[in-house]
């Protein structure tokens, strides 16, 4: 090895130990004559100082992110010049010998500063240089060790990593597929793995009792800021067990992976809500419970048949009327609420109001539109000091506006989290839905989610009312984790098909393999995915998962550094049977 230690792993310890470093030079400083240059690895960076004549001469050639070989005594710092906010602040290396590896181009932004004004775009060309930053090394270590923990605790729960394949068949469900011309057979195509659902529902069937795997999945869909065409999953699968098994074995998991990766203890078991509480209470199905207070509303039967035009139109048109309500808020000034309706508009909304409780008065530039019994329910509904926000849009809308503006209002009012993860699942989802567009009903989750045992006699009376085994884990008003106990009886799967308008032949052209498996002893069994870039990026402070993800694509879906997507030659479209439509 080049090398005897990482530069980052130096402390008092190896004072007086000769050690060969090998990184990339991260600042240069002369002071008076002495020359010092901080040596980076991934592992962190120690101060290196040049006393010896030789050595010097050859380090005055060093300048950022130049490659080096330095040998030399780990020593003390002088007193007084230590630096008690890194790790190695207690020592120096007083090298005798460095050797220059490669050299540098100055490089496109600064890798030291710990705040970058380089645009996203120049960091994803560089992302080479990008991923040097302390800041992202650190997001690619702590990545590995929650991976890393994951497999451990799976491992030793029985759990074996087993993986299928990424080349499959389209089957398309929800977002669109990825899809990848056969050259062996012209015309047809393979399609890149939404999920591996239907293999490891299989290896159940095989017989493999307990499956798990860090998957890559493809969506072709619009990105945003928690969304990637390719993205990790830790997908699990498990045989003869009911909801609360897989929610316990998920609750262990989390309290043993946090714990190792991240350093936090997460209590458990996590509190559960069905569907039908979390939208009473919330209106919708991600809660934040790390501010309870903040409740949101769904007013859509308060303000039927109302005279404020505003809500009157959003309730015809099939919007949907929401509030949040913020305690305390109504002590602020106006400009504050200005603001908050012009955060509103930014995000898309079309307008925002907003209505101060103060005792058993209200307070609002649209109160005169609304009627008695209005008010009244409104004054019954908050109390005192009560700011309430209204949104008219269309639910994701709604919710987007209000949960910004809930963590607006939580900072500026000093609200303080009564958790930094508040987890919970939510269970009893509607089983399916109606889409009056193409007449016929939609899974909510996956095709493959079993019924509730005592909901099976309403698919055939009342498919609507039926509620599903799926579960769904929230943190902090973020989905991390999604999945349900599937059918394992070919009856019950090919039922839900024709509910889903899939005739026999449409229902065997797209999953007949998976209907054949049915037939031959399938166990129940249930599993679930959790989503490693959005947990990583929670738990770093990130917004974006492009900050947890090595090489990322942009929200155009395109990645600066390889140029991907590309055009292909002519030959290469002939040799796949494929020729361009323009």
């Amino acid at each position: 090895m080049l090398r005897t230690h990482y530069c980052g792993d130096l402390t008092k310890a190896d004072i007086g130990k000769r050690v060969r470093l090998a990184g990339w030079v991260h600042a240069v400083r002369d002071h008076g004559g002495v020359l010092f240059i901080d040596l980076r690895d991934r592992r962190g960076f120690v101060q290196l100082v040049f006393k010896d004549p030789s050595a010097a001469q050859t380090a005055k050639e060093l300048a950022l992110e130049y490659v080096a070989l330095a040998e030399g005594t780990v020593a003390s710092r002088p007193p007084g010049t230590e630096n008690t906010e890194i790790a190695t602040g207690q020592i120096e290396v007083s090298v005798d010998r460095v050797e220059i590896l490669n050299r540098s181009k100055p490089a496109p932004f600064p890798v030291a500063s710990k705040d970058i004004e380089a645009g996203e775009e120049t960091r994803l060309k560089y992302r080479f240089i990008d991923l040097r930053r302390p800041k992202m090394t650190k997001a690619m270590r702590v990545r590995h060790e929650f991976v890393l923990a994951a497999r451990e605790f799976l491992s030793g729960e029985g759990f074996w990593e087993i993986e299928t394949p990424i080349l499959t068949k389209s089957t398309p469900e929800g977002a669109r597929d990825f899809l990848v011309p056969s050259r062996m057979s012209p015309g047809e195509f393979y399609a890149l793995p939404q999920s591996p659902q239907i293999f490891k529902q299989m290896l159940m069937v095989s017989g493999m009792d307990r499956y798990f795997q860090i998957a890559r999945c493809f969506r072709d869909e619009d990105l945003r800021a928690d969304r990637q065409p390719e993205f990790t999953q830790i997908d699990l699968e498990m045989s003869f067990v009911n909801r609360e098994d897989v929610l316990g074995t998920i609750e262990r998991l989390i309290v043993f992976s946090f714990e190792k990766a991240f350093g936090v203890k997460i209590p458990a078991p996590f509190e559960r809500l069905t569907y039908q509480q979390t939208m009473a209470d919330y209106c919708s199905d991600k809660p934040d419970l790390r501010f309870r207070e903040h409740r949101r509303r769904n007013l859509n039967a308060l303000f039927s048949g109302t005279a404020f035009k505003v809500f009157d139109s959003a309730i015809k048109e099939g919007r949907s009327i929401l509030s949040l309500k913020i305690p305390g808020g109504a002590t602020a000034p106006r400009h504050q609420l200005d603001k908050s309706v012009e955060e509103a508009k930014a995000i898309g909304a079309k307008g925002l109001v907003w209505i101060k409780f103060n005792g058993k008065a209200m307070e609002s530039p649209v109160e005169k539109y609304f009627s008695v019994q209005e008010k009244e329910a409104l004054l019954k509904e908050h109390q005192n000091g009560d700011l309430v926000f209204i949104c008219a849009e269309e639910p994701n809308l709604a919710n987007r506006v209000l949960g910004e503006l809930q963590k607006r209002w939580a900072a500026l009012l000093g609200h303080r989290p009564q958790a930094a993860q508040a987890f919970c699942w939510i269970t009893d989802f509607p089983l399916l839905e109606y889409r009056h567009e193409d007449k016929r009903w939609q899974a909510t989750h996956n095709p493959f989610t079993a019924p509730r045992e005592e909901d099976v006699p309403l698919l055939d009376s009342n498919p609507s009312q039926a509620l599903s085994q799926q579960y769904d884990l929230v943190m902090n008003g973020v989905e991390l984790a999604s999945g349900s106990i599937r059918n394992h009886r070919k009856e019950f799967q090919e039922k839900l098909f024709g509910l889903m308008g899939y005739g026999p032949q449409e229902a065997k052209d797209r999953f007949g393999w998976m209907l054949e498996a049915l037939e031959y002893g399938a166990p129940p069994h249930g599993g679930i995915a959790l989503g490693v870039d959005r947990i990583v990026a929670m738990m770093l402070g990130e917004d974006s998962i492009r900050e947890v993800i090595a090489f990322p694509k942009t929200q155009r879906g395109t990645c600066p550094f390889s140029g991907a997507p590309t055009p292909v030659d002519s030959k290469q479209l002939k040799e796949v049977g494929l020729k361009l439509a323009h």
